[in-house]
């Protein structure tokens, strides 16, 4: 990187800043002394809590500190395979299959299905709800295979749809997604949701399980009963911390306008083009999600790798840019790191190595690429999920 490692610490530094902005559990802690939240739970027999996603871990754990009566048979935590499940002793954990569903993914709704019948009008659930509950939670339609399910929704997301035309699909398709969750109990519902989608929409949100009323932000009317829908914590969030923490060591700050979309080549390209016109000592900042249509591709890669290639071809033979594209998850597409840095050295370095990066960018073997020049970012699961962020630096002394 240029700069010796100061460029990639203080990127870093910026990554950091934003998950923090972003930790599950005090987003649920913060939730739960809302008085809506609060009053929604006032004098219910029993209160249950369900979490479900790659935050659900950290979710669930400020919830059940905060709901201290709870046994196991009252909790019920769906996880990734391989995510760390400390501090979940008093509840019931299933691990399920991402990024696509398998036969745990089902064992998971069923166990679900089940767990919400038990409870009673006079009961409530807190439904914590994170991205990537779309794949641990699925139970597909009467007359439709779980092979014929995943086929469909796989051909979208190969073509490189955006996250929540897929999430429409799979609600079309699944017996617990689009609210029907919720519909197997009369309990009292309170959904507490972290985004990882365009616009915020809660219901798309893991395909929103157990938002009964499809809508972002509810307390409506169910007869006796009233659901409450919450939004806590999303992209922006991490954008905004990052900004502070560079304003804080003396940076100018853009925050880009559009949040991150459409195919992740070209996005890379126009962020590194911008990039090249700000003044010294500027950082931008973008948050998002892009997509990579992968046709027939079975290389190692993901949406930030590839974003990060494409920049660093823009910025090839250039100096003074240096950037950091990674997922808030802390794993990329099929990739095992979060991301990469890169810049406007990235692409000679490669070619002495032996590499071709355009070959790279075009085959989508970004994760191979970066592996040999030691620019990945590896963080292992961060235990949130609210998609991606960007990190452009314009290197120099502030003017």
């Amino acid at each position: 990187m240029s700069r010796g490692g100061n460029s990639r610490r203080l990127l870093r530094r910026l990554y950091g800043a934003a998950l923090v902005a972003v930790d599950p559990a005090a987003a649920v802690r913060r939730a739960l002394e809302d008085r809506g939240v609060r009053r929604a739970l006032a004098g219910r027999r029993r209160v249950g809590v369900f979490a479900v996603g790659k935050a659900a871990s950290g979710m669930a754990r400020a919830a059940m500190r905060a709901l201290p009566a709870l046994t196991a048979r009252e909790a019920l935590v769906i996880v990734p395979r391989g995510d760390p499940t400390r501090g979940l002793s008093r509840a019931t954990v299933l691990r399920a299959a991402h990024p696509e569903p398998d036969a745990s993914s089902v064992r998971a709704a069923d166990r679900a299905l089940e767990f919400f019948r038990g409870f009673s009008p006079e009961d409530a659930i807190v439904c914590l709800i994170s991205g990537g509950s779309s794949s641990l939670l699925e139970k597909p339609r009467a007359g439709l295979s779980l092979a014929a399910l995943r086929g469909r929704v796989r051909a979208l997301v190969r073509a490189g749809a955006p996250i929540g035309q897929v999430n429409r699909l799979r609600t079309r398709l699944s017996a617990v997604k689009g609210g029907r969750l919720g519909k197997a109990t009369r309990a009292r519902l309170v959904t507490l949701v972290l985004s990882d989608v365009p616009g915020d929409r809660a219901s798309l949100v893991g395909s929103g399980p157990t938002i009964r009323g499809g809508r972002r932000d509810v307390a409506r009317g169910n007869g006796a009963r009233t659901d409450v829908v919450r939004l806590v914590g999303s992209n922006r969030d991490g954008v905004l911390a990052a900004a502070r923490e560079a304003r804080a060591r003396g940076l100018a700050v853009r925050i880009a306008a559009r949040r991150l979309s459409g195919d992740a080549d070209p996005s890379g390209r126009a962020l590194a083009r911008r990039a090249l016109r700000f003044g010294p000592g500027t950082v931008c900042i973008a948050g998002g999600e892009t997509v990579v249509a992968l046709g027939r591709s079975r290389e190692r890669g993901g949406r930030s790798l590839e974003l990060a290639l494409a920049a660093a071809l823009e910025l090839e033979g250039g100096s003074g840019v240096a950037l950091l594209a990674a997922g808030s998850d802390g794993r990329d597409g099929s990739s095992s790191a979060a991301g990469a840095f890169a810049d406007g050295a990235t692409v000679a370095r490669g070619l002495r190595l032996g590499l071709d990066p355009r070959r790279a960018l075009r085959r989508h073997a970004t994760h191979a690429f970066f592996a040999r020049l030691g620019d990945l970012l590896i963080t292992g699961p961060t235990g949130t999920n609210v998609g991606d962020w960007v990190f452009l630096l314009r290197e120099g002394r502030r003017r």
